[in-house]
């Protein structure tokens, strides 16, 4: 299988981005808590090079805990702050504040020392499509500042929001790479919605996405689904079946209906229903870059 998801729009988005980091003073990447690494655009480093970064690790409260803290380590050893937030509720917009104030400050006190009075910090919200940066746009302004979705692309173009009196914020729609070479990652952000499923063979998607959680999260998907098959015994399409009779997702003839059932598992996994799920941890981006 060979995902790619590349639409004119994030070419020009991209461009964009480029066009206008010379107006920005810190940037601000949103990543997915349940796909550190492969919700991170390859691309962002090179483009946003030496400028102040403060990077967020949303969904949170979606995550495993215990593999979140992981994370957190993993980036504090590359001299990264990673704050984990919730977009939807505002949990751990705050910290992303002071974290900004802390970043810019050297900028602050060189306009003081020129004798100016420091202008408003100038950020840009930078992510994948569907990762929460209109969620949290919301949250920072207090109101349906931009359009929010369940589908990646639903934020068009740009728009300089005033948050308040000394930060305004420069927001960019989601961008992909044109070649998503690893697979594994590909993979990864179709499971969380980063890629238009309307481009995705959706059983497909919900085939590996049980494979993957009957090795790392079995007890979540054995409690979900009710079942009783021994997951180190059987292959996945069989975990499927059992789903789909259970779930009572068949066709007019009783067949299974797997694009149904797919639906079903994937959608369970995006709105938490499967419990706390993370799809990466640190250990694995060597096996991963190797």
């Amino acid at each position: 299988m060979h995902i790619n998801w590349y639409p004119g729009h994030m070419k020009k988005t991209k461009e964009l981005i480029e066009k206008n980091l010379k107006l920005v003073d810190v940037v601000v990447e949103i990543l997915d808590a349940r796909i550190p690494i492969s919700s991170r655009n390859p691309q962002i480093d090179s483009m946003v090079s030496n400028k102040p970064r403060v990077v967020l690790l949303n969904k949170h409260d979606l995550c495993d805990q215990r593999v979140l803290k992981d994370w957190i380590a993993y980036f504090k050893d590359r001299d990264i702050v990673a704050i984990p937030i919730n977009a939807v509720n505002g949990d751990g917009v705050k910290k992303m504040l002071k974290e900004i104030k802390v970043v810019t400050n050297d900028l602050v006190e060189k306009m003081k020392a020129r004798g100016r009075v420091p202008r408003a910090i100038r950020m840009m919200i930078v992510g994948i499509p569907n990762v929460g940066k209109s969620s949290l746009i919301n949250q920072l302004v207090g109101k349906k500042a931009a359009k929010t979705g369940n589908k990646p692309g639903v934020t068009k173009g740009k728009q300089w929001i005033r948050i308040r009196e000394d930060l305004e914020l420069f927001d960019t729609p989601g961008i992909l790479w044109p070649k998503i070479d690893d697979q594994e990652a590909g993979l990864n952000l179709a499971f969380t919605g980063a890629i238009n499923d309307e481009t995705l063979v959706i059983e497909d998607i919900g085939f590996e996405l049980v494979k993957r959680l009957m090795v790392r999260y079995p007890d979540n998907l054995q409690k979900r689904y009710e079942t009783s098959l021994d997951f180190k015994e059987v292959e996945a399409i069989q975990v499927l079946d059992e789903i789909a009779t259970n779930r009572r997702c068949l066709d007019r003839s009783k067949d299974i209906d797997y694009n149904k059932v797919a639906k079903l598992i994937i959608t369970d996994f995006r709105k938490g229903r499967l419990g706390h799920i993370t799809l990466e941890k640190p250990e694995d981006m060597e096996s991963r870059n190797a």
